[in-house]
């Protein structure tokens, strides 16, 4: 008999479809002869860590339940990759990952195989991504924008050479002008 982890959640306090969620899910297991070993009811938005469905896959490491069931895909990720990272580790645990209403069961080879083509398409994504930043990067330069870092250091150089050779330390000179021992040190090997 499957040890299931059930994780139901909304992101917002005024949603009304936790218990609807948690009904479902109990009901699923039942159906399945699934002992219900963990129950997990979240609120918050997908952007912040979720530390409740954290307890839920720590319990999975420790071999506690056997199965994760849960709603919706996006109430289990917070994005594609996330997505495709914990269903890999579920994987790689022995875990097995069902989504009700998309009615993904990766306890079956047919639910297995779409968790590879979820893969497929978050690896295009992280693609996707990667390619944007790199045209945005060439596009800044092309414009004339210096990238990286600020030169604060190299502006206050007058500065730093006055103070020195007015006896000053250079870690005094570095508090004074706010800028890193090892810049004021670079400024005046440069002499």
């Amino acid at each position: 008999m499957f040890r299931a982890g059930l994780y139901a959640r909304v992101s917002t306090l005024d949603q009304q479809t936790l218990p609807m969620q948690v009904r479902a899910l109990r009901h699923y297991a039942n159906k399945r002869g699934w002992n219900i070993a963990m129950q997990v009811k979240e609120i918050g938005s997908g952007a912040v860590e979720r530390e409740l469905r954290q307890q839920l896959i720590d319990a999975a490491r420790r071999r506690e339940i056997d199965v994760v069931l849960v709603w919706r895909l996006d109430r289990w990720g917070r994005s594609l990759m996330d997505l495709v990272v914990t269903l890999k580790e579920l994987t790689e645990l022995g875990v097995g990952f069902v989504s009700l209403t998309e009615a993904l069961d990766l306890t079956t080879p047919t639910g297995r195989a779409m968790a590879g083509m979820l893969a497929v398409f978050a690896e295009f994504e992280r693609e996707i991504l990667s390619e944007r930043v790199r045209a945005g990067l060439a596009e800044a330069r092309l414009n004339g924008q210096r990238l990286g870092r600020p030169t604060t250091a190299a502006r206050k150089t007058a500065d730093v050479r006055k103070l020195s050779r007015q006896g000053i330390s250079k870690s005094e000179i570095a508090r004074q002008l706010d800028i890193g021992r090892t810049s004021v040190r670079r400024i005046l090997t440069k002499q």
